[in-house]
């Protein structure tokens, strides 16, 4: 049984959006009194719980709906608020006042800020730029670039037009980038002349210039001075400065083009790591409500918070944390190793900028820990009221290093969802209690289940994570599928008219959730399913163990448990270290879960975002070729696994 490690004091539930949601919806619906009759109800009638986070949330829409949903039995096929008209940019950016928008960070330190109306004016200058040009809907628009407050200018003022945006990080190499650009075919890249990271500088013209060259439908290449004051712009007779572009724009009221519920909106990526990326094309009107849902009522996002998540802007988050504009709180930006110049910088910029939110990775907590860094007896960090993790499943110790290290009277939601749907299937509830190791609770409105082996809807039980009914940030479709193929195969082909999104899971009794891993990365030795999450998490409690990366190597007729150690520097791996971790996964997993081979190895290899790529390795083990090792952060990182020795007997 997991143990309680927070709960929230009944001042903070009743001031909770939660709370005030659950009295609004009691109003008309009497059978909801509480979060557990609330969930019950956000899917068993789904029209009317959209409908009243629409109200709730305050969409803005020049034409409203004709009804909240048309062809509900269809998945896909269903329709959200057909009829309703609406600009997403225009919901961002309905406040002009003077409160912090933006501030932004980098490994030097604060940089600068912008209240809400300077960002309106930036965006309506840069649209009016953009729409000189002849900028339209249903045109793409593409950044390759750090995460700067000009990144979220570029984005604003595309959607402010009907155009779609798609960004990917500057840590890219030219054919990762042509991976994605080149299947979208862009008519403006915006860039920057390079980036920091750890210290170091990176160009990216050289590469924005190979760029240019192969994608023939790119008509204007602004580049953003982020290294330089005055970058050389020789490299191509379609680049622009920035300031330039802006120079005769005069800030004017934003023309936010209206279009339906459904236009598009971003064109999202998949890693890439087994072949050419999935574009995933994601509306406006699904992308909005989507988010101020979660950031509203999940994360208790208000005006007066100063909301962070630690992320590219290759990564969902990114689009995520941008959305919280709409509440009109204000975003903190970093860009730059969340390491250097030293491991508690995110700590610094909290206790300085007072953020209240402090969203990162499961592995960045893990990571903190290992190197010793103890946030709050360095820093001031009581303005923090919740901490979010994601992008792999958050370990029980490092719930104990978040209260510990971080603060006591946190709401820690471990959330967990996806770029397929631009959102979360489990969130944090500011009302519940926190157990060691388990996700609070599924998203309201999203029917998130667990089936068995069988296709049958278990509790308490490991299985496959399903969604079973349509929700309105389901991709549209993706880029160049007119026939919906790909689109089919990549979530419905297992369960016909239900989502499986390829996670190992377990819906809890009292409504919470454990992610135990990918599901195409299973274990199965000995016929018993395993999570690689289950194994990690014993593993990495081990002080001299950094991290790991566990897969399955077919062995005969069977398959057995490979465990991959980096450790911390100057150490090797014995036959004492062996035996701990073997005897601590035994103690604390099963037999099943101990690793038949240990391997130290140099470095692990992760895509861009920062996960570990399990299947990449697997693949290198079993003598297969990598598909696309340029979606790769540190596609190096395999050659350490290539023709091992110690898996040969």
């Amino acid at each position: 049984m997991a143990e309680l490690v927070w709960q929230p004091s009944t001042e903070r539930i009743a001031a909770a959006n939660l709370s005030r949601f659950i009295i609004t919806v009691g109003r008309d619906v009497p059978a909801v009194t509480d979060y557990a009759s609330l969930y019950r109800w956000s899917v068993d009638e789904p029209a009317a719980f959209w409908q009243a986070v629409w109200s709730f949330c305050g969409i803005v829409a020049s034409q409203p709906a004709r009804s909240v949903v048309e062809n509900l039995d269809r998945m896909p096929g269903a329709r959200w608020f057909p009829g309703a008209r609406l600009n997403f940019a225009e919901n961002l950016l309905r406040f002009r006042d003077d409160t912090p928008a933006l501030v932004f960070w980098n490994e030097q330190g604060r940089q600068g800020s912008w209240t809400y109306g300077e960002l309106y004016s930036e965006v309506s200058r840069l649209a009016s730029a953009l729409g000189a040009m002849g900028v339209q809907p249903g045109d793409r628009v593409a950044g390759f670039l750090p995460n700067l407050p000009q990144t979220v200018i570029a984005m604003l003022a595309t959607a402010s037009l009907g155009a779609l945006w798609s960004s990917c990080s500057p840590d890219f190499g030219t054919k990762g980038v042509l991976d994605r650009f080149g299947q979208i075919r862009p008519r403006v890249l915006f860039c920057a002349d390079g980036y920091r990271f750890a210290g170091k500088t990176f160009d990216c013209l050289g590469r924005v210039a190979e760029v240019v060259q192969q994608i023939p439908q790119i008509e204007k290449v602004v580049v953003i001075p982020y290294l330089e004051p005055q970058p050389d712009l020789s490299f191509s007779e379609l680049a622009v400065a920035w300031d330039d572009l802006l120079a005769d724009q005069p800030t004017q009221d934003i023309d936010f083009v209206q279009l339906p519920f459904d236009h598009p909106l971003y064109i999202m990526y998949s890693s890439g790591t087994t072949g050419l990326p999935k574009c995933m094309v994601h509306s406006a009107g699904g992308t909005l409500i989507q988010h101020l849902k979660e950031l509203v009522l999940h994360t208790d996002l208000r005006r007066d918070d100063r909301i962070f998540y630690f992320t590219t802007c290759g990564w969902m988050m990114w689009n995520w944390l941008v959305s919280s504009l709409g509440v009109g709180a204000t975003v903190l930006l970093y860009d730059g190793s969340p390491m250097k110049p030293q491991a508690g910088i995110l700590f610094q910029l909290a206790a300085t900028e007072g953020m209240t939110i402090f969203g990162t990775s499961a592995k960045y907590l893990a990571l903190v820990e290992k190197e010793g860094v103890q946030p709050r007896r360095d820093h001031d960090l009581s303005s923090l009221r919740a901490v979010l993790s994601t992008g792999s499943p958050l370990a029980p110790e490092s719930y104990d290093f978040v209260y510990r290290e971080i603060g006591e009277d946190l709401c820690l939601s471990s959330i967990s969802g996806g770029t397929d749907l631009i959102s979360c299937f489990a969130l944090g509830n500011p009302i519940a209690p926190v157990y060691r190791g388990e996700l609070q609770t599924r998203g309201l409105g999203m029917k998130v289940e667990v089936f068995d082996e069988g296709g049958r809807s278990v509790v308490g039980e490991k299985g496959e994570l399903v969604c079973t009914q349509p929700f309105p940030s389901m991709p549209v479709g993706f880029w160049d599928d007119a026939e919906g193929r790909k689109y089919h195969q990549a979530y419905f082909d297992v369960y016909p008219g239900v989502w499986r999104h390829g996670d190992w899971a377990e819906v809890t009794e009292r409504g919470g959730m454990i992610i135990y891993g990918r599901s195409d990365a299973t274990l199965n030795p000995g016929g018993v399913r395993i999570g690689t999450a289950e194994i990690y998490r014993q593993v990495e409690q081990i002080d001299a163990v950094v991290e790991s990366l566990v897969v399955g190597q077919e062995w005969g007729d069977d398959m057995r448990i490979v465990l991959f150690v980096r450790l911390r520097p100057g150490l090797e791996l014995d036959a004492a270290l062996e035996d701990e971790i073997r005897r601590l996964v035994r103690r604390n997993a099963s037999p099943h879960h101990v690793p038949r081979k240990i391997i130290q190895v140099a470095d692990l290899p992760r895509t861009r975002s920062g996960k570990i790529t399990e299947l990449a390795v697997r693949d290198v083990v079993h003598g297969r070729a990598v598909k696309n090792t340029d979606a790769l952060a540190n596609p190096e990182a395999l050659k350490l696994f290539e023709n091992l020795s110690q898996l040969a007997d």
